[in-house]
């Protein structure tokens, strides 16, 4: 779709989305509301669209400064770490390596760095918040669960709750991801209340057509006041596309990982919590299990 406007002192913009893509990594916080109303495609049903025309954006010289400085900041970063060795660690460290914590809690910013979201986003009542626990230590994840769908007419069930990593970016916006290959088991150590969670890791599609693509395990908690540790092999994630199990299985691409994420999603209402000490990987040598779902042949030679 073409798009032409012009800023009030008469000087040209874009011509068309693409171009105001391209330019987004450098002046990302001078058309953060332009880009965000271009780009969002989902309008819950019965409301009206929003027309305000996208020339009347928020300007602020010093934030598109800021984040100048900080993309050469990082472009540096990615450059030492380069010559470092993979990811950025030393050789022998990371052919010895066994655990990694990828991610843990104990600050503020370290919250930020993950998306909680609910069925309220559709219309439905459910609630979500993520806050750090005791002693700043935790990440806790609490709610409320309703299975109310929205009287809209067209949503025809509801009730979920789910926090997903951020996806991870490089200097100027550009898209990394998390090599995992080096490990064969997810690791973490979380308490529970007893409801099951499913544990969603996202790849990088190679087709536009399986961006809905998704790794998929089941996550048990015990309930009570004792913290599990949990380890569940990459070999167990099964694909699934937008809900649905599919026949065509093959293994999780460890190279390419974009995020991790938590649903809840069990028909139970009620309130609802999880504790996340830090999630990691795991080198278990002992396990040899390659896939462990059948993979059939396409086009088998008769």
């Amino acid at each position: 779709m073409a798009l032409s406007f012009k800023l009030l002192d008469g000087v040209f913009l874009s011509s068309r989305c693409h171009r105001q893509n391209a330019l987004h990594p450098l002046l990302g916080p001078l058309l953060t509301d332009c880009i965000s109303k271009l780009y969002s495609s989902y309008r819950r049903p019965g409301t009206a669209p929003d027309n305000t025309p996208p020339w009347k954006m928020n300007f602020s010289f010093e934030k598109g400064v800021g984040e100048i400085k900080k993309h050469f900041g990082l472009l540096k970063k990615e450059l030492v770490d380069h010559w470092k060795g993979p990811e950025g660690y030393p050789l022998d460290e990371y052919l010895l390596e066994q655990t990694r914590v990828v991610w843990e809690f104990r600050s503020q910013k370290d919250l930020d760095e993950w998306v909680v979201s609910s069925d309220a986003e559709i219309g439905g009542k459910s609630e979500a918040y993520l806050k750090l626990g005791k002693n700043n230590q935790t990440a806790l994840l609490y709610g409320t669960l309703n299975t109310e769908a929205p009287r809209d007419g067209e949503t025809g069930y509801s009730g979920y709750c789910a926090m997903r990593a951020k996806l991870p970016k490089g200097a100027f916006e550009t898209k990394k991801y998390y090599d995992w290959s080096n490990f064969n088991s997810l690791y973490l150590r979380i308490r529970g209340d007893g409801r099951p969670w499913m544990i969603n890791i996202y790849t990088n599609p190679y087709f536009s057509h399986q961006k809905d693509d998704l790794y998929n395990y089941f996550m048990f908690t015990r309930g009570g006041p004792y913290w599990q540790e949990i380890k569940i092999p990459f070999s167990k994630f099964f694909l699934s596309s937008q809900g649905r199990i599919q026949d065509d299985q093959h293994p999780l691409w460890l190279d390419k990982i974009s995020t991790v994420g938590f649903t809840l999603g069990d028909k139970a209402d009620g309130p609802f919590q999880l504790e996340i000490d830090f999630i990691g990987l795991l080198k278990d040598r002992a396990h040899t299990e390659e896939f462990a779902y059948e993979k059939y042949e396409r086009n088998p030679k008769v």
